[in-house]
């Protein structure tokens, strides 16, 4: 398992190593004591979730208030997707800054990212299926998005006409978000997963 970090701080492309022959193929998708030993902390598990989505469906940029905020590790077990982490942590270095990673259903790669960071990704196939392990429960209370075709983010997406929900459709761009104070602080972010690192794994 090769574990990358990507440019953004907080978010790393994880590239498992595949076993195949025959009779189909083996591999480790996740490993908590790899994962940790990368990132400098244990993602505590508390849910679990499944999206399947048609072709040019894109979905977010969503994230979470911090704390408790919600650290996700994303894979795509069926299909193939465009895989985008945004910075949307105020006060960041790389305040609004997004990179891109394809998940798919061959080289089988996965997306950690840690709480505070917005998560979204376009659907490259039909029936694109992601599976994601998230370190809190869904708290819409606590949920937010940022409109993924926010001319200021100018994320490139693969979609001639891209296929919003109504809330993501509906969503603030990134100043207006910050300026109604829905932002995570990147002081804030820093502070919650130093203080996580030292607190015992569940």
């Amino acid at each position: 398992m090769k574990i990358r970090p990507l440019s953004i701080e907080g978010a790393w492309e994880v590239t498992p190593r595949r076993h195949g022959d025959a009779r189909g193929l083996f591999l480790e998708w996740y490993r908590f004591d790899r994962l940790a030993e990368a990132v400098g902390r244990p993602l505590r598990l508390a849910q679990a979730n499944l999206s399947v989505s048609a072709r040019g469906v894109v979905r977010g940029i969503h994230f979470a208030d911090v704390p408790p905020g919600q650290a996700k590790y994303v894979t795509c077990v069926r299909g193939a997707v465009l895989d985008v982490v945004v910075d949307v942590r105020a006060g960041s270095p790389t305040y609004g800054r997004w990179e891109a990673v394809r998940l798919d259903d061959t080289d089988r790669r996965a997306v950690y990212l840690a709480e505070g960071l917005g998560h979204g990704f376009c659907a490259l196939t039909d029936d694109a299926t992601l599976n994601y392990l998230c370190s809190a429960t869904y708290n819409p209370a606590a949920e937010h998005t940022v409109h993924p075709l926010d001319p200021d983010l100018g994320i490139d997406w693969p979609a001639a006409m891209p296929l919003l929900s109504e809330r993501d459709a509906a969503a603030p761009r990134l100043a207006e978000a910050r300026a109604a104070g829905l932002l995570p602080g990147y002081d804030a972010c820093r502070s919650f997963t130093e203080a996580s690192a030292t607190r015992p794994s569940v």
